[in-house]
């Protein structure tokens, strides 16, 4: 018998509450399916559905389903119709007596059953297997794959299901999306025991249920590394985007034992950018999501250690150690450390913005909600390069693009290939001194309130989605009293802490500080963090094997 590559994980489910009959049902299939498929016998027909929802969270196949018809509590035609809303595609056989015939012929009609066999069904050659081939080729000839993957159910405008996916597909966790008003999604929650109202619900390949999980429990439940596994370190990088990952693999590949911590997921800001032009070696572009997943296996590959969904929420100097502090309470120390904390797109400042974020209001690029966007009107908020990119992207499947700027053009803050690429689009159209004065919607985003700057005339469009890309804050708050920074919270570093020709009031070293290292000895920021930076990819990833450089003469001199 031919087999698909999921046959492995196919099963064939026997109940039957006799425990003779039992036995002898699931001996006889063994005997002839066995290689092929995984035999699966209950007592009962409330046991035999644990085990079918079992089966459907783990996202295994169930081919056929063969029930006594006599049990108590739960006869088999009781069974069968609610093995059905479990597994609608699995066939279904009725084991009979020959009293029974009545019974077995009304049920083709209660629970479209596939087939009935009178007991005793030997010898199985003649009266058992030829009816399973029949079945078994009937089945294999539909569309049944398995999805041994974490499935994700939860609803368009849920705000955490939104995070959830994006959390998932940004950590390069395969899943897949089923909406909970949906006849598969309403299985999988049934099976889970949930009632739908708190979502998402995420099932991780192995059948664990999880309603609603926190970033830190998602990603201990899908397989990344959430616990360092030493106390002690050469380096910790704190940050995975650009600059974060280069310190990592140049920090690793020279031999320093490294942990890199991000709080949510490698990549950053470029991480979430659908296309990156005007990267070094990459003449035909490359995703954000590309370039951070060969830049983390890069890092692995040398040996560096990546903690996922840890936030940091603070620095001390012990001594020639320096101790980052988890939020959980728990804390490392290394030699050095890096700051490459990045950035993050600030806050829409309009009226509903903040009930609406998740549910028609994004902040980057949110690619997983690229394909609610066929066919309807986007409006993307900001003019530099991440916005003409996200632009781009989204004007492939989109109605219509319609940038919003603050300023007078895009030439001031967005790079010239893509202003180019933007005039030759025909769905993209850019409304310049534009802003947002409020959002509206109950559930999700229905509209949006536009102004203009210079006549102050407003006007109310209909939006189901907008992607919002303004301006950079700096994630240092948490380094307040340790590390000196500039008024808009980004750290200063080298040069700029000696601009009056001294080393700042708490510095104790004979020589002034390194190009890239803080007012704290042994503690470096590369990338946008830092004041003044290039807020490019290219010299992010410079600067963070630069500050590994640095991190090595340090060393040599302590």
């Amino acid at each position: 018998m031919a087999q698909g590559t999921d046959a492995a994980r196919t099963v064939i489910l026997t109940v039957d509450d006799d425990p003779g009959v039992s036995r002898a049902v699931a001996r006889d299939l063994r005997r002839r399916y066995g290689e092929s498929y995984r035999i699966v016998r209950a007592e009962s027909g409330e046991s035999a559905l644990d085990a079918l929802r079992e089966l459907k969270l783990r996202g295994d196949l169930v081919a056929v389903i063969l029930a006594d018809y006599r049990m108590p509590q739960m006869n088999g035609i009781e069974f069968l119709e609610q093995a059905l809303d479990v597994y609608p595609g699995a066939r279904r056989v009725l084991l009979t007596a020959y009293a029974d015939t009545n019974a077995a012929i009304d049920a083709i009609n209660v629970v479209d059953l596939d087939h009935y066999l009178l007991k005793p069904w030997d010898p199985p050659e003649e009266k058992l297997y030829p009816v399973l081939d029949d079945l078994l080729d009937a089945w294999r000839a539909t569309d049944h794959r398995a999805v041994p993957i974490t499935k994700v159910v939860g609803h368009r405008w849920s705000a955490r299901s939104s995070d959830v996916r994006e959390f998932l597909a940004r950590n390069q966790v395969p899943y897949r999306w089923y909406s909970s008003d949906e006849p598969e999604g309403r299985r999988l929650l049934a099976c889970a025991g949930a009632d739908g109202q708190r979502l998402p619900l995420v099932i991780t390949a192995d059948g664990t249920a999880l309603v609603e999980p926190e970033d830190a429990d998602l990603a201990a439940q899908v397989g990344l590394a959430t616990t360092p596994t030493a106390d002690f370190y050469d380096l910790v990088v704190i940050g995975g985007g650009p600059a974060g990952l280069g310190a990592a693999v140049y920090g690793a590949s020279e031999g320093l034992r490294t942990v890199l911590v991000e709080r949510s997921a490698t990549g950053g800001q470029a991480g979430q950018s659908s296309r990156i032009e005007n990267y070094l070696g990459f003449p035909d572009g490359v995703s954000g999501a590309q370039l951070t997943d060969r830049a983390r296996r890069q890092a692995s590959k040398f040996g560096a250690e990546i903690l996922t969904a840890r936030e940091v929420t603070g620095l001390e100097v012990n001594g020639a150690a320096r101790t980052v502090r988890f939020s959980d309470g728990s804390a490392i120390a290394a030699h050095c450390v890096i700051l490459a904390t990045g950035v993050s797109y600030r806050q829409l400042q309009a009226p509903g913005a903040e009930e609406l974020t998740g549910r028609g209001v994004f902040y980057g690029s949110a690619l997983t909600e690229a394909a609610g966007c066929q066919g309807q009107d986007v409006y993307i908020v900001g003019g530099a390069n991440s916005a003409g990119q996200a632009a781009m992207y989204l004007a492939r499947g989109a109605k219509s693009v319609t940038l919003l700027v603050r300023g007078s053009s895009l030439s001031a803050s967005m790079s010239h290939y893509l202003i180019e690429q933007i005039t030759a689009s025909p769905n993209i159209s850019v409304r310049t001194g534009t802003v947002v004065d409020a959002a509206h919607g109950s559930d999700h985003l229905e509209q949006l309130t536009l102004r203009d700057l210079a006549s102050g005339h407003t006007e109310l469009v209909d939006a189901q989605w907008v992607f919002v890309f303004i301006g950079a804050a700096p994630l240092t708050d948490w380094l307040d009293g340790t590390v000196l920074r500039d008024q808009r919270g980004f750290i200063i570093a080298g040069p700029d802490l000696t601009a009056d020709g001294r080393p700042p009031a708490d510095w104790q070293l004979d020589r002034p500080p390194y190009h890239l290292e803080t007012n704290v000895p042994g503690v470096f920021v590369a990338g946008d963090a830092r004041a003044e930076s290039a807020k490019r990819v290219a010299s992010a990833v410079g600067e963070g094997a630069m500050a590994v450089m640095l991190v090595h003469r340090y060393l040599e001199q302590s």
